[in-house]
């Protein structure tokens, strides 16, 4: 299986042929502009000794500075950061945001570190990546981190540089300058264009049936706001399992259940079903929410939704696209659906450099345009590029931005 980079490098080359780039654009894309790449050691406060990989992405600032996106998960590798970079590329030209995609990263399981521990490896993060500022690059948050993490970030840079900068870091606590309604944004955009997808497939979402891969902060918020449709929510999973009822899952009440013991598992009045089994779920509508390459060549046959929601980074592999398109299955790209967060993290710096805050209404207001505005342009482009796929239409949309940006600057 090729790895998650190699399937954005050939959706991008794909989009670039069909949507007439030029080659040379193309050869700057096809690697990062820049990596840094470093190891923390650290002793642990059980007295243990462990050295944590590290990595910081800078894919292509042609548009704007880098931002965004700082991922700690056990098994992360740098091909994953380098993909995450590129997508994070497109996605700021598709939500027409002027920054430039970057991410990074930390190989490291968050739970098994205690808070000390983990505060402090955020800590040395900083200090390692030795952060320029908000014209340069602004790291946010990704898996494994959240608004503690960013503010543990915010305050390093801080201590270090000698001076209060809010928009130096993305994904903060409102008190400490960030954005109203950031945390939720990333799963309020799959749901905006989810709903988008669904009117145009004339699909009623009070009468849809709805499979979500993933219950974190993404899947979370999006299955609370498809439950308010009347949409039945007939499965959910998360890292340790999944619960299916036919009738509809409270989620509300799954909320609670997973506060309480920390998983979907176990939950009163459902069926337990495999992860490799919920998309094979009868539903209309499936929606990944998790990790990449999580619907591959050996399960897309059994997909019964007609359409498909990206709310994770890369969740479709390349052969899985290809035979889910043969199906007749809509899919709205990572690239468009998720990008929400980037979106109010471009809101949140705004506010920051600004120094004057928005009422939670402006930017619900304003990550609704944006964000259906993008998934708009990505159906027009795919439709003039001879009716090519959601996925072809948001990728050649952003990448004639990139171009353009790039013979103004003269680098091609």
């Amino acid at each position: 299986m090729d790895s998650v980079f190699d399937v954005a490098i050939k959706n991008m080359n794909r989009a670039g042929e069909l949507g007439g780039i030029d080659p040379r654009v193309l050869e700057v894309l096809q690697g990062p502009k820049r990596i840094q790449q470093f190891r923390i050691p650290m002793r642990l406060s059980d007295g243990s000794f462990k050295v944590f990989p590290a990595y910081r992405v800078h894919y292509c600032d042609a548009l704007g500075p880098f931002r965004d996106g700082t991922r700690i998960r056990p098994d992360l590798t740098l091909d994953e950061v380098k993909a995450l970079g590129l997508f994070m590329t497109i996605k700021h030209c598709a939500a027409a945001i002027p920054a430039g995609g970057a991410k990074g990263g930390i190989q490291a399981d968050p739970s098994k570190l205690d808070k000390v521990d983990l505060e402090r490896l955020v800590r040395a993060f900083v200090r390692f990546l030795q952060p320029k500022g908000p014209w340069e690059d602004v790291p946010g948050a990704d898996i494994g981190t959240g608004e503690q993490a960013m503010a543990w970030m915010l305050d390093e840079y801080e201590q270090i540089t000698g001076r209060h900068c809010p928009a130096a870091i993305n994904d903060k606590p409102p008190i400490l300058g960030g954005s109203l309604g950031g945390e939720e944004a990333t799963g309020r955009g799959v749901f905006l264009t989810l709903s988008a997808a669904a009117d145009d497939l004339a699909m009623a979402l009070s009468s849809s049936r709805a499979v979500v891969q993933g219950f974190g902060q993404v899947g979370s918020h999006l299955a609370s706001l498809l439950g308010e449709t009347g949409c039945r929510i007939v499965a959910v999973s998360d890292v340790y399992g999944g619960i299916f009822n036919a009738d509809g899952i409270d989620i509300s009440a799954l909320k609670e259940h997973v506060r309480n013991t920390g998983s979907v598992k176990d939950f009163p009045g459902t069926e337990p079903v495999a992860n490799d089994r919920i998309f094979a779920v009868e539903c209309d509508i499936a929606v990944p929410a998790a990790v990449h390459d999580v619907i591959h060549t050996e399960n897309a046959g059994e997909i019964k939704a007609r359409l498909i929601v990206e709310g994770a980074n890369g969740p479709i592999t390349d052969g899985a696209d290809a035979i889910l398109n043969e199906k007749g299955v809509t899919i709205v790209p990572d690239v468009v659906a998720n990008s929400g967060g980037a979106t109010v993290c471009h809101f949140e710096r705004t506010q920051g450099l600004s120094d004057q805050y928005w009422e939670i209404e402006t930017v619900q207001t304003q990550l609704k345009k944006r964000i259906l505005d993008a998934y708009r342009f990505a159906a027009e482009t795919a439709k003039e590029a001879g009716n090519q796929s959601l996925r072809v239409g948001a990728w050649i949309y952003a990448l004639k931005k990139i171009e353009q940006a790039m013979k103004l600057r003269g680098w091609v």
